[in-house]
């Protein structure tokens, strides 16, 4: 099938800069490499297989999935799938455990019941399922909040058939300061993961894996000792908050919103027809709900399910009705998640299309 131009696509529209997208994944894979930390991508960002597959061809040890859709979807390119978060229920237990058998499965916990639910489910499918217990470092989501608890749960995963322990992970998600004033936040959570590991340790249940990680922390994810494996997702496509924290800067952001100009009635406003439905309806640190890639002093101000106020009043542009735009949004992931397909770009061009396949709840296996 022949790719349309970019000119004939309808909006709004999710596009991927391909060249920014590679350049992306080499720079996170150096990163790795230089500081000795595997990488294992959370795919929940662009839930694409074929982006997997570029992730793991750059150098990515196994993946991150948040979902048995996600599991089912990526288990058709990567061996090694990382479920992170706790499955609680026979149909999800039934979906994983039916997943090739070639794909190696580990599964985050924080709760004897899941735990208990998980090896049932590998007993009677024959398989064995590699466990990592949760931690909470301060985010204060999930994850046992004691090295005790901990240990607790350690044990009874190394103890029970059908599992094997593996290790630990957390996520630092409460880090979400500019990039330079993370010190003291980052310093504890070291601490507080030493706590941690020294107490399995002399428990004689020393962690292989210490997973951790995000994107607002990627490049300073060698300052919490002992951590061995990160599992950043927004990394590939990167987004407006990325570059307000300065994890990236705004000629990395890969992933825009293609829209058009529907309306310019109301003076010092320019009206486009991605929405709510598009963009996602995330403020964020850095305010607002997105920005113009060519033009970030111009930035979404208000949102509707399918109208997005452009705020003209620190710019001299004045677009005209039907002009088009592409918008960085506030947080990629829930943009991505509410389209059906992805465009890859290069140079003005159409080069490639991705179905985001990931998305939703229902088996993939039906389709």
């Amino acid at each position: 099938m022949s790719l349309p131009s970019l000119d004939s696509i309808e909006t709004p529209a999710a596009l991927v800069d391909d060249d920014r997208l590679e350049k992306n994944l080499q720079k996170a894979a150096a990163y790795m490499r230089e500081h000795g930390l595997r990488w294992r991508p959370h795919t929940k960002t662009h839930k694409v297989p074929e982006l997997a597959a570029r992730q793991l061809q750059a150098g990515a040890s196994g993946i991150t999935v948040a979902t048995p859709r996600e599991a089912e979807v990526m288990g058709t390119v990567a061996d090694d799938v990382l479920l992170a978060y706790s499955p609680v229920g026979a149909s999800k237990l039934a979906r994983l455990m039916a997943l090739p058998s070639r794909v190696r499965l580990s599964v985050a916990v924080d709760s004897r019941e899941a735990l208990a639910g998980l090896a049932e489910a590998a007993r009677g499918a024959g398989r064995r399922v590699s466990v990592l217990v949760e931690l909470d470092l301060g985010m204060r989501r999930v994850g046992v909040p004691t090295p005790e608890e901990a240990v607790a749960l350690a044990r009874a995963a190394a103890g029970t058939e059908g599992l094997e322990y593996l290790g630990v992970m957390f996520y630092p998600g409460h880090i979400r300061m500019p990039l330079a004033e993370q010190g003291p936040a980052l310093a504890e959570v070291s601490r507080r993961l030493g706590t941690f590991l020294d107490a399995l340790e002399a428990a004689g249940l020393k962690p292989g894996v210490v997973s951790g990680g995000s994107t607002p922390t990627l490049w300073r994810s060698h300052e919490v000792v002992g951590m061995n494996e990160i599992r950043p997702g927004i990394t590939p496509f990167f987004d407006r908050a990325s570059a307000w924290m300065g994890v990236c800067g705004w000629d990395e952001v890969a992933y825009s919103v293609l829209a058009t100009v529907v309306s310019t009635a109301v003076p010092g406003q320019a009206v486009i027809d991605a929405g709510s439905k598009a963009l996602a309806k995330e403020e964020l640190p850095v305010g607002s709900y997105g920005a113009l890639l060519e033009r970030p002093e111009v930035v979404v101000h208000a949102l509707s399910e399918e109208h997005g106020m452009l705020d003209l009043s620190r710019t001299t542009w004045r677009p005209r009705v039907g002009a088009r735009v592409r918008v960085v949004p506030n947080h990629v992931c829930v943009s991505v998640n509410l389209q059906d397909e992805l465009w890859a770009v290069r140079g003005g061009q159409v080069v490639g299309r991705w179905d985001v396949t990931g998305r939703g709840r229902g088996p993939a296996i039906r389709e």
